[in-house]
C-alpha cells in the first residue's frame, strides 16, 4: 500500500517519482485510486489543457516537444500526456513518445508520460481524465495531451481538453479526411505543420474553406485559426503559443472555460457510475436472478428491455 498523503505532497513539490506512482495507482485502477482522487481534489483547477490531435505522420510529437520548448521559454511547468497505441502483448504503450522528447528529459519543469490506450476507442487512454487530475495537482501550468492518430475517432480529444489543437499536413489527404473525421468541428485552432513542404498553402486555404462553409458563428464567436508551422525547425511555434492564449483569454472572458470544465466532470462521474455499474453487471454472470431474468426472456413472458430495467433497478435498490 502507498502512503497516499505522502505522495501527494511530494508531487505537488515536483518530484517526478511521486507523480509516476501517483499516476501508477490510477492506470492500474489502484483499490488506493478513491483515496487519490480524494486527495487530489482541492488542488486541481489550475491547469491549462490543451489538446493535439491529428492523423498519424502530422508531427504531432515534434509539435508538442516544440511547445513544450516555448512553455518552458516562458517559465511554465509543463506536463505531457502522450497516449499511444498498446502493445498487444504486455498492454503497455508502444510508440514510446517519452524518446522522441528526450530534450527535456533532463528538465525538472516538464513531466512526460506515455499512457497506453489498452483498446480504448477515442484515441485516449480510459484513466486520462484521472492522469490529468494528478498533473493538474502536482503544479503543472499547462498539460498538452497527444493522441494516438486512430481517424475518425480522434474527436474524443475535445472532451477532455480546454483547447484542442487539430494538426493537419500537405500531401497526406488531409483535406478529405477532416471531412472525414469530423474534425472541422472539434478544432479551436488548426496547424498546418511541415509547411516547407509543396502544397501547405493549398491545404491552408482548403481548410480555411472548409471552416467556412454552413459557418454560423455571431458577433464575438471564437473562429479557429489556421497557423502554419515547420515544428521541427521549431517555426511558426510562438504563433500557435499565441493563438491558445488568445483563445483560453476568450474562453475566460466569455465563461466558456468554466463551462467546458463542468461537462468535462459531468462526464468524468457518468463514466465512473457506467463502469462500476458495468462491473456490478459482470457480477451477476451465473447468478439467479439474471439466469431467471433470461428463462423468462426466452418463454415470452418478458422483453428484453424490461427486464434490462428489472435488473438495474435491483442492482440500485442492493
Amino acid at each position: 500500500m502507498q502512503d497516499v498523503p505522502a505522495l501527494v505532497a511530494q508531487a505537488r513539490e515536483g518530484r517526478p517519482r511521486a507523480v509516476a506512482r501517483l499516476i501508477s495507482l490510477v492506470e492500474g485502477a489502484s483499490p488506493q485510486l478513491r483515496e487519490v482522487m480524494e486527495a487530489l481534489a482541492p488542488l486541481t483547477g489550475g491547469a491549462y489543457v490543451v489538446g493535439l490531435t491529428g492523423s498519424p505522420g502530422v508531427g504531432k510529437s515534434t509539435s508538442t516537444s516544440a511547445l513544450v520548448t516555448a512553455y518552458r521559454r516562458a517559465g511554465k511547468r509543463v506536463g505531457v500526456l502522450a497516449v499511444d497505441p498498446s502493445s498487444p502483448f504486455s498492454g503497455g504503450a508502444l510508440l514510446g513518445d517519452r524518446v522522441r522528447m528526450s530534450d527535456h528529459a533532463s528538465d525538472p519543469g516538464v513531466y512526460i508520460r506515455s499512457m497506453a490506450t489498452r483498446g480504448h476507442l477515442g484515441g485516449l487512454a480510459w484513466a486520462a481524465p484521472q492522469a490529468i487530475r494528478v498533473l493538474d495537482a502536482a503544479g503543472c501550468d499547462v498539460i498538452l495531451v497527444e493522441t494516438v492518430g486512430v481517424g475518425q475517432s480522434e474527436v474524443e480529444i475535445a472532451s477532455q481538453a480546454d483547447t484542442s489543437v487539430v494538426l493537419l499536413a500537405p500531401g497526406m489527404g488531409d483535406g478529405i479526411q477532416a471531412a472525414k473525421a469530423g474534425i472541422l468541428e472539434i478544432g479551436d485552432v488548426y496547424v498546418v505543420n511541415k509547411a516547407d513542404r509543396d502544397g501547405a498553402d493549398a491545404t491552408a486555404r482548403e481548410l480555411n474553406h472548409m471552416l467556412g462553409l454552413g459557418e454560423s458563428r455571431g458577433p464575438g464567436d471564437w473562429r479557429p485559426p489556421i497557423v502554419k508551422t515547420v515544428a521541427a525547425r521549431a517555426e511558426g511555434v510562438d504563433e500557435v503559443v499565441e493563438a491558445l492564449e488568445k483563445h483560453r483569454a476568450w474562453m475566460e472572458e466569455r465563461g466558456v472555460l468554466a463551462q467546458r470544465r463542468r461537462s468535462r466532470a459531468a462526464r468524468e462521474v457518468e463514466t465512473i457510475a457506467v463502469t462500476a455499474l458495468r462491473e456490478r453487471i459482470g457480477d451477476l454472470h451465473g447468478d439467479r436472478r439474471l439466469d431467471s431474468l433470461a428463462e423468462r426472456i426466452v418463454a415470452g413472458e418478458l422483453d428484453p428491455y424490461r427486464a434490462a430495467d428489472e435488473l438495474v433497478a435491483g442492482l440500485t435498490e442492493g
